[in-house]
């Protein structure tokens, strides 16, 4: 039973800017998101309720599950030191 994953035009843009050992962590844990979108260490993003993150090193994805469509939909990509200032889901 996997997941569809579908990233936001502005995380395909976030992970250009990135250096290829960052990309390269960041797309794996995309990937396996398709096989299980509720992974170990996972936490809900506050103020942003349907939102989940999940870390890798330095760098969050934020991501929305959709159960019953069973689509994991990547929302934002970046950098845990600015990911959040400006995040408007």
């Amino acid at each position: 039973m996997a997941y569809a994953v579908r990233s936001r035009p502005g995380v395909r843009k976030a992970l250009r800017q990135l250096d290829a050992t960052a990309r390269k962590d960041i797309l794996a844990v995309m990937r396996a998101l398709a096989d299980n979108p509720r992974p170990h260490g996972v936490k809900p993003v506050k103020g942003h309720r349907p939102y989940l993150r999940v870390r890798t090193g330095d760098y969050r994805v934020i991501y929305a599950v959709d159960d019953a469509a069973k689509v994991v939909t990547v929302a934002v990509v970046g950098n845990r030191r600015d990911i959040y200032r400006n995040l408007s889901l």
